[in-house]
């Protein structure tokens, strides 16, 4: 897979792109993946050589890359995807990681986890079925989860004669129902993906189309604007007090940055009690830097002995984040007993742990209409709603669309301790 001119610090300093796939039941998800590691030289000798042998034994003309992502024995059987499939692999200008997720209505609760971290969609359209329910459902939880690209393959264009006028009207009726989502930025490739047309390689069955191809667009993309860089967030994970004599008066404050950047001698003010103080230097393992910025995790030492602990979170005077305990978010069901209106939850935002009591559901999303259904509260598994909730102690967090990491959070059943739902802070 690596050559012997592979540079491991080269490797570990690229960028990195997280994507995930999505589309309707046989729509060709796996395959598209498949063939993107394929073709991209991405698969281990042993991996191709199990799938080649399966490939025969279930009688197949040639091999079928989608078994390279359809893991689980049932998904196999029945050639659809159940869970959420995570593959990773590398071209000399990028890092990736790929989330194939299920395209079936009942594993809507799989999707909104995979896609959760996720940079770009991927959404695949049948070229002889156009625009169905599920794009729209596709479509609706790229808009919820904030993902900043979206690249819609139009698949199978051989079985139409590779025919532009079917893509370009599928495009137009994407664009008309997209119209009603926030979605930023929005791109169409016509692909085969059994056959590979413009996954890696340009095709030359569709002269008319002069885009890039998937991985040019993938390698290409710009995500450096994706996360917020204006709010400096850093959520304190842990409180380093060595107990030596090297460092007897050390006292660090160890998590991840959330967002914007932050600097030695920045003023900084520690949530919840609002006290001022300035940074007096910014670690990283054994040595120190001038500058953390968005994910870096680090340790940061304050000039001032200030009271903090797990949970607090340390920001920049001038740009606050919201403070509250009356919050209103969306959420996605996950479990199979559904949301308790008067129930109680335990939740995690960043490092910080509350309990919380349901005030309100305010409605439930038809996410294969994109409406609004203010009937029907009840909120179940894979069910979309909006509701409203009082934490037992303020959370400081950013609405979701502006900062996906301050503004998400999941409820936690407290009897079970169980993952119940994920929430988007409006």
């Amino acid at each position: 897979m690596f050559d012997s001119d592979f540079n491991s610090e080269a490797y570990l300093d690229m960028q990195l792109l997280r994507f995930t796939t999505a589309g309707s039941v046989d729509d060709g998800k796996s395959t598209l993946i498949g063939r993107l590691l394929y073709d991209s030289k991405s698969i281990f000798e042993d991996q191709l050589e199990a799938v080649e042998r399966d490939s025969l034994r279930r009688g197949n003309e040639q091999i079928n890359l989608a078994l390279l992502t359809d893991g689980l024995r049932a998904e196999r059987e029945q050639g659809i995807t159940i869970d959420v499939a995570y593959r990773y692999f590398a071209t000399p200008k990028r890092k990736f990681i790929i989330a194939d997720t299920p395209g079936h209505i009942q594993y809507t609760r799989n999707m909104v986890t995979g896609a959760s971290t996720a940079n770009l969609a991927i959404i695949l359209i049948d070229a002889r079925q156009g625009v169905l329910e599920q794009t729209l459902r596709h479509s609706y939880i790229a808009s919820l989860l904030q993902i900043p690209h979206l690249v819609i393959c139009i698949n199978k264009m051989d079985l139409v004669g590779y025919d532009q006028n079917i893509f370009e009207s599928i495009r137009e009726t994407y664009l008309k129902v997209s119209n009603n989502l926030d979605i930023k930025d929005i791109q169409f490739i016509p692909i085969s993906a059994l056959l590979g047309d413009n996954v890696v390689n340009p095709s030359e069955k569709t002269p008319w189309y002069q885009g890039p191809t998937l991985l040019q667009l993938l390698e290409n993309i710009d995500i450096t604007a994706d996360r917020n860089i204006s709010d400096p967030r850093f959520p304190v994970q842990y409180v380093i007090r060595p107990v030596s004599d090297e460092f007897h008066d050390y006292r660090g404050y160890a998590g991840r940055v959330a967002g914007g950047q932050f600097h030695t001698k920045d003023e900084v003010m520690v949530l919840p009690g609002r006290q001022l103080s300035r940074i007096a230097s910014i670690d990283l393992f054994e040595k120190s830097i001038n500058e953390a910025i968005n994910s870096q995790s680090v340790t940061i030492r304050l000039e001032d002995d200030i009271d903090i602990s797990r949970g607090d979170m340390i920001v920049s005077p001038d740009r606050l984040p919201e403070v509250s305990q009356e919050i209103d978010m969306m959420v996605c069901w996950f479990n199979e007993k559904p949301l308790n209106p008067a129930g109680k939850y335990t939740i995690r935002h960043t490092s910080r742990e509350a309990r919380c009591l349901i005030r309100e559901i305010c409605y439930k999303m038809d996410i294969n209409s994109l409406t609004r259904n203010d009937q029907d509260r009840t909120i179940g598994m894979n069910d979309i709603g909006k509701i409203r909730i009082k934490t037992t102690k303020p959370l400081f967090y950013d609405a979701y669309n502006r900062n996906r990491l301050t503004g998400s959070l999941i409820l936690i059943d407290e009897a079970t301790h169980e993952t119940v739902a994920a929430g988007m802070i409006l």
